[in-house]
């Protein structure tokens, strides 16, 4: 029954943030229409949800059903497979929101299940399921993070004003609610202008202030010694976490690495494309650091690269009740769109009030050319997460 899934995905979406590289994961076991035991995976390294929900249904287990938000696993990474443990526990039916798109598991997991005489059912609440898990579906099938950008904008489209006066376009509400993504992601990457305008903690600040997620700035050409960044907030809130500067190939030759490092600086030499970072090749060197998901907070020539490149998988604005004008820092730069008909546009659109503040978030849909598509959709194996 549905509402034994809907209560499966309710316990994953508990561990929001915290579960990365692994997916977030629910399971409940029922025995004659009733929830008999439940579990949610709740950090990587930790067993996975199945077993603490066979664990709390004890011997009640045995002729149950097991609802489970993603396949179950059939090989041995940081913890044993999860099939085992459901095989001895006497489960005679189980039924997935879908199947695992990591290449260990991939329909291995239910293959085993129906080997051992279990009924396996797959697809109930697919569409919540793998919206749960959009991050980890991203990165297990192309080894790049999912990357959201996010910015508070004025009615017309303006992050700040000429002088660069941005505090505060978005309510309280809203900004709390900016925290609370930090420390849902892995990573948050700004540009140097937004380093040296604004000087950003970029780390959680809610009931209690947390370092949050590992924080990256780009600099081509590295142009703000490592003597000044130690003077920044950003150098001063990467506590467990060195920051990460990106910056051109060309200028990272060994001595500018060596005078990062001793300040615990650490560099990611990139090359250029078109002028711009490749930051399909930075994706990948993301990826195969376990850095599963990136956010995105500034400012425009950051935000314009990335999507050029359309590297952009979600959007979320915070529109405030404000309007600036033209003279005010615009939220992208050129993109060179002659016609609406080739304008980037948002599907799958939700919004959210945030007081006098409201939330857009949607999903790029970008035109482009096949060859570009192929390369986007390509796995980099090396950065596969054992689960």
């Amino acid at each position: 029954m549905e509402r034994f899934m809907q209560r499966a995905l309710d316990l994953a979406q508990r561990y929001r943030g915290v579960t990365s590289p692994n997916p977030m994961v629910g399971a409940v076991v029922v025995k004659d229409g009733h929830i008999v035991g439940e579990g949610a995976h709740p950090h990587a390294g930790m067993p996975h949800a199945e077993i603490f929900a066979l664990r709390s249904a004890g011997k009640a287990a045995n002729g149950a059903t097991l609802y489970v938000t993603l396949e179950p696993c059939n090989h041995q990474g940081k913890t044993p497979p999860c099939t085992e443990a459901i095989i001895a526990a006497g489960i005679t039916r189980v039924v997935a929101a879908m199947e695992d798109p990591n290449p260990l598991v991939q329909g291995k997991g239910f293959a085993r299940l129906r080997q051992s005489g279990i009924m396996v059912e797959c697809g109930m609440l697919e569409a919540q399921a793998r919206k749960l898990n959009e991050v980890f579906i991203h990165y297990i099938t192309t080894g790049m993070p999912f990357v959201t950008m996010k910015a508070a904008t004025s009615l017309d489209g303006r992050i700040a004003t000429q002088t660069g006066d941005s505090r505060w376009i978005s309510s309280p509400s809203a900004r709390r609610r900016v925290h609370e993504m930090r420390r849902e992601y892995d990573a948050v990457m700004i540009g140097k202008g937004t380093l040296l305008k604004d000087n950003p903690r970029l780390n959680v600040r809610l009931d209690e202030e947390l370092e949050g997620p590992q924080k990256i700035v780009i600099m081509p050409n590295l142009n703000v010694s490592a003597r000044e960044l130690t003077k920044m907030n950003v150098y001063r809130t990467s506590l467990r976490k060195p920051l990460i500067v990106v910056c051109n190939q060309g200028v990272a030759h060994r001595d500018a690495a060596s005078r990062y490092a001793a300040h615990n600086i650490q560099l990611i030499p990139v090359e250029e494309v078109d002028g711009m970072i490749n930051l399909r090749s930075l994706g990948r060197a993301l990826g195969q650091s376990g850095i599963t998901s990136l956010l995105l907070e500034g400012g425009a020539g950051l935000f314009t690269s990335y999507l050029k490149q359309q590297l952009i998988n979600k959007i979320t604005l915070f529109q405030g009740p404000i309007i600036i004008g033209a003279e005010g820092m615009s939220l992208v730069g050129h993109c060179q769109n002659a016609v609406i008909h080739d304008a980037l546009r948002l599907k799958e659109i939700t919004t959210k009030s945030f007081g006098d503040t409201v939330q857009i978030t949607g999903y790029p849909t970008y035109r482009m050319h096949p060859v570009q598509k192929e390369n986007q959709n390509s796995r980099e194996d090396s950065c596969l997460p054992e689960s």
